[in-house]
């Protein structure tokens, strides 16, 4: 919901940045796996409660995330690279949730709603792009990407907010997931609905 308004902010100094760590012949693809082992140590600091160190991870992880891209502008977009990103992305936001549970065993309930309500966004997300690619569809909204983002309530910035909110105020862990898991069916709704408005209504192949 909000990535799009993020992107005018963060994009410039991802620019620059990226820029010159491509100039060093550094790929976007090792700085989407360097992203993604700190994004597991903090799945590892969050299962043994250590929220503030998880933050300072997560936060690293969600940076390394802005800079692959930003890396890959300037050198070259990959169809892999595009896949590597978003994979790493959907398995530390689960994996976030999952390190909550180990930590919480009363929250398994929440924990479990939660990564079941994200698999609506996440393969809506990803079923309209495989369709978009089809069909040629592309848009540079949300920036130049190796494949079609279909926005909704519920996208990367969102995310972000809800796995730093779990370390900041864990206590309220349930409550988070229930809300937020909400919000995925609510964006999983809108992005059938729009699948349904833009391919739905066109002449089916035989």
């Amino acid at each position: 919901m909000f990535d799009q308004y993020l992107r005018r902010l963060i994009d410039p100094p991802l620019d620059i940045i990226g820029k010159r760590v491509a100039a060093y012949g550094i790929t976007a693809n090792i700085i989407t796996i360097i992203g993604f082992v700190l994004g597991l140590i903090a799945l590892v600091l969050i299962s043994f409660k250590q929220y503030n160190a998880a933050i300072f991870f997560i936060c690293l992880n969600r940076l390394f995330d802005g800079i692959d891209g930003a890396v890959a502008r300037h050198s070259k977009l990959t169809d892999f690279g595009g896949f590597l990103d978003i994979v790493c992305d959907f398995i530390i936001y689960s994996g976030v949730v999952f390190a909550f549970a180990l930590g919480h065993p009363n929250s398994h309930l929440y924990a479990a709603f939660l990564i079941f309500s994200f698999i609506g966004p996440i393969s809506s997300f990803l079923a309209y792009a495989t369709i978009a690619a089809k069909k040629q569809i592309s848009s540079t909204r949300r920036g130049k990407k190796s494949f079609y983002y279909l926005g909704g309530i519920c996208e990367g910035t969102e995310t972000t907010i809800v796995l730093l909110l779990f370390c900041i105020i864990p206590e309220y862990f349930n409550v988070i997931c229930l809300i937020y898991g909400v919000m995925c069916w609510l964006t999983t709704v809108g992005r059938v609905y729009s699948a349904w408005n833009d391919f739905g209504r066109s002449p089916q192949l035989p």
